[in-house]
């Protein structure tokens, strides 16, 4: 990642008020292509209010959205998914009977013929949806496969491919690594790293795994109470200074105080 590069998306000042509850007091952050940036802060700091806003779920009371230069003004999630923000949360919104095939593409299948009466063109799908797993290294031997078969972490990849597929030039992952046992964890990782590899995708990964984001982040920025409270390369932050700013700021000693330790 270079600082020459324009971010693709910029963030600025974005307030999200909930009648006189304030979520978001004023965040700005960008992410360039390329980059991973980790989003971090307990809960409550306003992590899932601004995924929310950035994908169209929730509209933003003020503030702007940049992406590639052009302001973005998202009141409905496919609003967002149209100008490249793919989103994927925690719970997946897959559907563990039908196929991987079938979930891969989930109301955007390719069909021959007319309408709702078009023939669905299944041979296709599953070279599209074989190829497009690969690239970001889960290879599938048979894409017929009922989706619930696969593990935690190929489902995730699954999504986040699909996302890929569909135009995701900004990419939000919701605490990709939460429900996942170890081994997994680290497949999600590769998956993450394998996207990033790709060299155009912006990633923002929201979690509480301080580890994993010190494996695979380029960037930090620290929410708390909606607010940001610090931000940095990977480089110039040390382990403290994470733990620090992961407890909203508090000084560790504080909290070791706290726990009585």
């Amino acid at each position: 990642m270079s600082d020459s590069k324009k971010p693709l998306i910029e963030i600025k000042d974005l307030v999200k008020r909930f009648g006189n509850f304030t979520a978001l007091n004023g965040v700005s952050l960008d992410v360039y292509p390329g980059e991973v940036h980790a989003l971090l802060g307990d809960n409550g700091a306003g992590k899932s209010t601004l995924i929310k806003v950035l994908a169209g779920v929730h509209p933003a009371t003020s503030g702007s959205i940049i992406i590639d230069g052009k302001e973005g003004k998202f009141s409905t999630p496919r609003q967002a998914t149209d100008a490249g923000i793919g989103t994927v949360y925690q719970d997946l919104a897959l559907n563990a009977l039908t196929s991987v095939t079938r979930n891969f593409f989930l109301g955007r299948e390719i069909k021959k013929g007319p309408g709702a009466f078009g023939l669905m063109q299944m041979k296709e799908m599953n070279r599209i949806t074989i190829e497009e797993m690969a690239k970001i290294g889960i290879n599938i031997s048979n894409p017929e496969q009922p989706v619930g078969t696969m593990s935690g972490g190929q489902r995730q990849t699954l999504a986040i491919a699909r996302a890929i597929y569909f135009g995701a030039k900004i990419l939000i992952l919701d605490e990709p690594t939460s429900a996942l046992g170890q081994k997994q964890q680290m497949e999600v990782l590769k998956t993450i790293k394998d996207v990033q590899k790709l060299g155009h995708i912006a990633i923002i990964l929201i979690t509480h795994n301080e580890i994993h984001a010190r494996l695979i982040a380029d960037r930090y920025t620290f929410l708390s109470l909606g607010e940001v409270i610090g931000s940095g390369l990977a480089e110039e932050l040390g382990g403290d200074d994470i733990k620090r700013l992961m407890a909203g700021g508090a000084e560790i000693g504080d909290l070791r105080d706290e726990l009585g330790a």
